[in-house]
């Protein structure tokens, strides 16, 4: 190994360190002190209740772990945002759980909660999986109730997807383990099947005090909407449990019968793991942005046996298009090549950008794989399209918009890894999360922004001195230094995965040993969901 590649490794596991502390920091939601009253209530806390319920020996994958990272500190902050989402297995059934986190809040919901539950959903209604809701919340968080009450991606969209997964035939089960108050009352009983568990569990759309000030009647709040009541007396809820872990056995074996699905069909056949090391990921990717590298030597570590068949190898070159197979099913890998590369004519092209070629042979293959029902996998590493006249003059615009037509109008599913950049256009002719991914997660070393923070700075710089100058201000050296590191730091944090994720533009940021994963079980998931329509670009045809 090189010395560039010791270097490469030691920035590159820096940085899988500082990941993992940051998960370590949010899994313990509201912390210690919450934990430990929420357990002296009897309780499991909302990452225990989830684990318990899924099949320890089978892959599990957390969505959204970092959502509202940073986020509402003048509120005290929402870990995880408040709620558990996990994609596993419950007696072999794939499934997706959802589990709100008491101890933050009270489960209470912020923006970011409402945005998380919805993804959750979505992931479901996409793939027609399973999901299990495990429900401790005191409802809208009140101090932020105009940002989660009344618009469409808002709380009221919850009840709406409990409808249309339930007209969809998925099924959703729900156990109300603790607090289900007000609006929030509606999703257990809008799930096909409800747990309640007896004295922790309540279930009312107005609790004791807000009956008393609305109607003056006083009752208890077991007597109002306790497991007694909704199980023997008003019959909303199906099964009473006696704690939480009888509440998890149950739906254990409620899920335990559901028969099989209807498949989509996807190619898959016994996994390989890799030949060449994937351990080598973190001395090839580079230390700096700007650095080449080649992502051939990524993909041999990311797919089984280390094996793949390019798609026009000597066209297009800034664009690697290949067929590979990852855990034993087929994808097609649509990936920007990192280095210096010369054409046929003897043109140098700069890595990391796409070229008119590129994004034609692109779009060609997606064209193919969506002919062939191969789902496709995209690792970015993109600073955008060519500039210039040549570029221009070629019609770059137009074959960048045949390639972003040719994303958005795949059906095959499509899984985005974000390597390294993501900038601009290229983001999205890339599948950014904007063109529907059904998965897509960050490694440590992506950033996502309209350009680097560098460049931005000294756009942003210009105008900040044009302003300064208007006003009559001089500006010294040491002056323009301070406004750009200024501009340029806060740009940075922006650009930051963990921000992204903050605000589930990601699924996740994830360790680039787990990638396989991810992609294996999306496939999976997306198994369940039969391709409806055939593929049409419409009027930009290939």
């Amino acid at each position: 190994m090189d010395l560039n590649f010791n270097k490469n490794e030691d920035h590159n596991k820096l940085l899988l360190s500082d990941l993992k502390k940051r998960f370590a920091k949010v899994k313990l939601g509201g912390g210690v002190t919450r934990i430990e009253k929420h357990h002296a209530k009897g309780k499991m806390t909302a990452r225990e209740r989830v684990d318990y319920l899924l099949d320890s020996k089978k892959p599990i994958i957390e969505i959204a772990a970092f959502a509202g990272d940073g986020m509402y500190e003048e509120h005290g902050g929402c870990p995880s945002g408040g709620v558990i989402v996990k994609m596993g297995y419950v007696k072999g059934k794939q499934c997706i759980v959802v589990a709100n986190d008491a101890t933050v809040k009270a489960g209470a919901w912020f923006p970011i909660t409402g945005k998380k539950n919805l993804r959750a959903q979505e992931i479901a209604i996409e793939n027609r999986l399973p999901i299990i809701y495990l429900v401790d919340s005191a409802g809208v968080y009140l101090p932020m109730q105009d940002e989660i009450f009344p618009d469409k991606e808002h709380f009221g969209r919850i009840f709406r997807n409990n409808a249309i997964m339930s007209s969809m035939g998925i099924t959703q089960i729900a156990a109300v383990m603790g607090s289900c108050v007000a609006g929030g009352a509606y999703l257990p009983i809008m799930s096909d099947e409800a747990i309640i568990v007896d004295k922790t569990g309540s279930i009312f759309l107005a609790g004791s005090y807000l009956v008393k000030a609305a109607i003056g009647e006083s009752i208890d709040n077991e007597t109002l909407g306790g497991a007694t009541t909704h199980c023997e007396i008003s019959g909303v809820t199906d099964y009473k449990a006696k704690d939480d872990k009888d509440a998890l056995e149950t739906i254990q074996r409620l899920v335990d019968k559901i028969g099989d699905y209807d498949k989509a069909g996807f190619n898959k056949i016994a996994a390989k793991k890799p030949k060449e090391n994937p351990d080598d990921i973190f001395g090839i990717l580079p230390k700096s942005r700007a650095a080449q590298y080649d992502m051939k030597e990524i993909i041999k570590r990311l797919v089984d046996n280390s094996e793949f068949d390019e798609y026009k190898e000597g066209y297009g070159k800034t664009i690697i298009t290949a067929y590979a197979r990852i855990d034993g099913w087929a994808v097609g890998i649509i990936a920007n090549q990192r280095k210096l590369v010369k054409t046929n004519s003897g043109e140098m092209q700069f890595g990391g950008v796409i070229y008119n070629d590129s994004a034609d042979k692109a779009t060609r293959f997606i064209a193919n794989c969506n002919q062939k029902k191969i789902p496709l996998v995209f690792l970015q590493d993109v600073t955008g399209f060519m500039v210039g006249s040549k570029s221009e003059h070629g019609g770059i615009i137009k074959d960048g918009a045949k390639m972003v037509n040719a994303v958005s109008n795949s059906v095959v599913p499509k899984f985005t890894i974000i390597i390294g950049n993501s900038y601009g256009a290229g983001n999205y002719a890339m599948c950014g999360k904007a063109y529907d991914p059904r998965l897509i997660v960050a490694w440590p070393s992506a950033e996502l922004a309209v350009m680097s923070g560098n460049s931005a700075a000294k756009v942003l710089l210009q105008i900040e001195k044009a302003s300064l100058l208007k006003k009559g201000e001089k500006i010294t050296e040491e002056k323009e230094k301070e406004l750009f590191d200024k501009i340029k730091n806060r740009y940075d944090n922006q650009v930051s995965p963990y921000y992204a994720a903050s605000r589930i533009w990601t699924d996740a940021v994830i360790n680039p040993l787990d990638t396989r994963t991810w992609i294996s079980m999306g496939i999976e998931a997306a198994n369940h969901a039969p391709i409806e329509k055939p593929f049409n670009m419409g009027v930009l045809q290939v």
